[in-house]
């Protein structure tokens, strides 16, 4: 019905046999959005986003906070920038479990020579990372 109003300005219905015809000034057009989608349009263009979180993008977004609350830590500790830290963490399963799912990717950016479950030591400080509740620590090694 759209293409059809945009390419001859008008719309034929047929209503109970008879037929209607309806210019674009007559109708009431707007654009809905489905649960989980953005829809941002300009001009003749639009872009649909899809906004619905997997399990994945969610443990990303875990990743990605763990890393910053890692690195707000070995500024905090006055660490230097290419010093060689320890990692440590207690108190949360769930945070445990990415931390060494994703053990590789994390010591890599916060140049993390072992990460240590169960217990902490050096500079300590406890987060709230997506809800979830943690004690993280960092020592220079």
């Amino acid at each position: 019905a759209m293409k059809e109003l945009k390419e001859s300005g008008i719309l034929k219905l047929d209503i109970n046999g008879s037929e209607v015809t309806l210019a674009e000034e007559d109708l009431l057009i707007e654009t809905a959005q489905s649960e989980g989608y953005v829809t941002e349009t300009q001009g003749n263009t639009s872009v649909v986003l899809d906004t619905n979180l997997t399990p994945e993008l969610i443990e990303e977004g875990f990743v990605r906070e763990i890393i910053s609350k890692i690195q707000t830590m070995r500024k905090e500790a006055g660490f230097e920038v290419m010093d060689r830290i320890k990692v440590y963490a207690k108190g949360n399963r769930h945070i445990a479990d990415i931390l060494k799912a994703n053990k590789e990717k994390i010591s890599r950016v916060v140049l993390a020579d072992d990460i240590v479950i169960g217990e902490t030591a050096g500079y300590t400080k406890d987060w709230k990372i997506n809800s979830e509740e943690v004690t993280l620590g960092v020592e220079k090694q």
